[in-house]
């Protein structure tokens, strides 16, 4: 059964709203979506998509504390007095990156050019909220458990029914609200997620740009290499440099075409 059948944002929004602490909600078993074996999906506040996104940042599922932090959001919008929709807005807005991973990822975008393409100065004008040029977003939208703990790729999504039907019908829908938006996934579980959705004809392929580091900051050898700022001699044996190097010159060539189609 669809986990959609149990998504009834009406009740779960009036529950939000009259919780005294809406993080208790996460553990009661009220926003409960589904569960498959030790798997449990829960609902929390990532639904809305703004039409007007231009790139699409797809993790993998939010983490607890994003839940958390969106939930109370949420909340207190609807306290306020706004209305579904808008609350929902506030709430995704919180969960929106910041700090060095989001100056990671305007760092890489930008060395590959891709700012020519958005007719802007730096992708960093991309991340002014009022515009909504960009949507945050994971290749599980609502927040996936496995025993209690934040969900890290396993049991693989494609293979648990439960995971593969947020994908094809959740994720798809956002591809097909954001048919020209470019899609950039964070690891290597966004991008089989989002390939799958190549597969079935969802999502066109040179609208994802795939391979690029993950933004972390853990992940800054990598990200060096990958921005030329650091050479081959001097990485650590941690760092296999053969797949950046392929990422990076497919990148390349990807922007390239579509830097040549847009001029068209």
């Amino acid at each position: 059964m669809s986990i959609l059948t149990n998504l009834d944002l009406a009740r779960f929004s009036t529950l939000v709203r009259d919780a005294s602490s809406p993080a208790s909600l996460l553990d009661d078993g009220s926003l409960l979506l589904g569960t498959s074996g030790n798997v449990t999906t829960t609902w929390a506040p990532f639904d809305y998509t703004p039409k007007t996104a231009r790139l699409v940042i797809c993790g993998i599922t939010p983490g607890r504390t994003q839940a958390v932090n969106a939930l109370a959001a949420f909340g207190e919008a609807l306290k306020a007095g706004a209305g579904q929709e808008e609350a929902l807005r506030t709430a995704k807005l919180t969960g929106s990156f910041s700090g060095g991973m989001r100056n990671n990822i305007v760092r890489m975008l930008d060395f590959l050019t891709l700012h020519h393409a958005f007719g802007v100065s730096s992708c960093a004008d991309l991340f002014t909220p009022q515009h909504e040029l960009v949507h945050m977003t994971s290749a599980l939208r609502y927040p996936v458990f496995v025993r209690g703990e934040n969900y890290n790729g396993t049991p693989a999504m494609l293979r648990t029914p439960m995971l593969r039907g947020m994908v094809e019908e959740i994720l798809a829908e956002e591809t097909r609200l954001l048919p020209d938006a470019l899609w950039l996934p964070l690891g290597p579980k966004p991008t089989e997620a989002l390939a799958h959705l190549v597969k079935r004809g969802d999502l066109k392929a040179e609208n994802v740009l795939e391979g690029m580091p993950h933004p972390s900051g853990a992940n800054g050898e990598r990200i060096a290499y990958f921005l030329g700022e650091k050479m081959l001699a001097d990485l650590s044996a941690k760092t296999v440099p053969g797949p950046i190097d392929a990422a990076r010159e497919r990148l390349r060539k990807q922007i390239s075409n579509l830097l040549s189609g847009r001029a068209a």
